[in-house]
């Protein structure tokens, strides 16, 4: 006897299939979601600290004096008196011009000026004469009053005679081309034989005084207000004459065996770039310097003891150009601090504002953090070293050949 088979609908193995899966379903655990761990980061602790504050300044060296040697008169040039490239005195004769012409005219002009001299003796005895004739009336007041015009014509010719004759002698003088001041000559524009004009506009030679010798420098507007006020309260120190020290650097790295000082500044700053161009002069007597040169300036500004640094890495600038932050709270909580920095020192900001003894910024993994986040703290290892520093420490003289002055961090 075979056993009864059960049939099923279609509909009703579905509906029977579906809640397997639900009953199986519903006796699986759902995986919890777990928190990600807090965002490591490197933090440095602000200690104040001495620092030595300078200010390094880009500029170019300029002549002290220049002098275009150019002609006076017309000519031809018959001889060269210097050696191109040394040095030339004040007066030196440089040039000979063809002097024969203007001799000419010197010698006719004092011809003429004793041609007019014999002319006045006579008109003046002529005048002599008719003195005591017109008070005897001997002789008409008219015959008396040409012949004291004549007289007077005379001595009028003399004095343009006397003219003429300077005149002539001035000329002649300029064919003798001197220095117009010391220095160092260069290579001659034209040579022997050359003609010249008075007047012309290329130079017969450069002339160029290198000792002393200017270094112009770009200063931000903002920056000469603060030296002057540090200038007032005593901080940088000033040499007997009042003004200020400066040292130089050259393009090579190299420092500059010769101190100069501060000189002036112009009186109108620049509206383009709100710098202003201060001058400073340095002694050059072995004509080290020449014009034209890249070198750096640098302003000892004195010690801040109690200087605030964080390295340059650590700074980050908003929309607005603004110097920033990111500092670690009491609670481990990252969050933003706008400050103000002024000049640079090694690889670090001095900073002027925003930050007090510490504070910790965050200098390694500020790309992977945002305000409000929650981090793990670890010291800054590269900054252990100037960290340990005792307080009472003195800063290095030197200063980095990268070192800068950077007022357009502030705020």
């Amino acid at each position: 006897m075979k056993s009864p088979v059960r049939s099923f609908s279609a509909p009703a193995l579905c509906a029977s299939v579906a809640s397997l899966l639900v009953l199986t379903a519903c006796n699986k655990k759902a995986p919890q979601q777990g928190a990600p761990p807090p965002q490591q980061v490197e933090v440095l602790t602000v200690k104040p600290q001495p620092v030595q504050i300078r200010t390094v300044l880009p500029g170019r060296t300029e002549a002290y004096e220049i002098a275009m040697v150019r002609p006076q008169v017309s000519g031809v040039i018959q001889k060269r008196l210097f050696v191109q490239g040394t040095d030339v005195q004040a007066g030196q004769q440089l040039y000979q011009i063809d002097p024969s012409i203007y001799q000419a005219a010197y010698d006719s002009a004092n011809g003429q000026l004793a041609q007019a001299q014999a002319n006045a003796v006579t008109a003046r005895a002529k005048l002599e004469r008719y003195g005591p004739l017109k008070a005897a009336h001997a002789v008409s007041k008219q015959e008396y009053d040409d012949a004291l015009a004549a007289s007077r014509s005379a001595d009028a010719q003399i004095l343009i005679a006397k003219g003429q004759v300077e005149n002539a002698a001035t000329n002649l003088r300029y064919t003798h081309v001197n220095a117009p001041i010391s220095g160092r000559i260069g290579r001659t524009i034209l040579t022997v034989g050359a003609l010249v004009q008075a007047g012309q506009s290329s130079n017969l030679a450069i002339i160029t005084r290198l000792d002393p010798i200017y270094v112009d420098v770009n200063l931000p507007a903002i920056s000469l207000l603060r030296l002057r006020r540090e200038v007032a309260s005593g901080q940088i120190h000033t040499n007997q004459d009042n003004s200020v020290p400066v040292s130089l650097e050259l393009e090579d790295g190299s420092t500059y065996d010769q101190a100069g000082k501060m000189q002036f500044s112009e009186v109108n700053v620049d509206e383009a770039t709100a710098t202003i161009v201060v001058r400073a002069v340095f002694p050059n007597p072995q004509k080290y310097l020449l014009p034209g040169m890249y070198v750096h300036a640098t302003l000892d500004e004195g010690i801040n003891p109690q200087a605030l640094l964080v390295p340059q890495q650590a700074v980050t600038r908003n929309s607005h150009g603004d110097p920033q932050v990111m500092v670690v709270g009491e609670d481990d909580k990252v969050a933003q601090r706008a400050i103000t920095t002024g000049s640079t020192h090694d690889s670090d900001w001095i900073v002027n504002s925003g930050l007090k003894a510490g504070d910790r910024v965050v200098v390694i993994g500020l790309q992977k953090v945002h305000p409000g986040d929650k981090v793990t703290v670890t010291p800054f290892k590269e900054a252990a070293a100037p960290d340990a520093q005792p307080a009472n420490a003195q800063p290095s003289d030197a200063q980095p050949a990268g070192a800068s002055s950077s007022d357009a961090g502030k705020n």
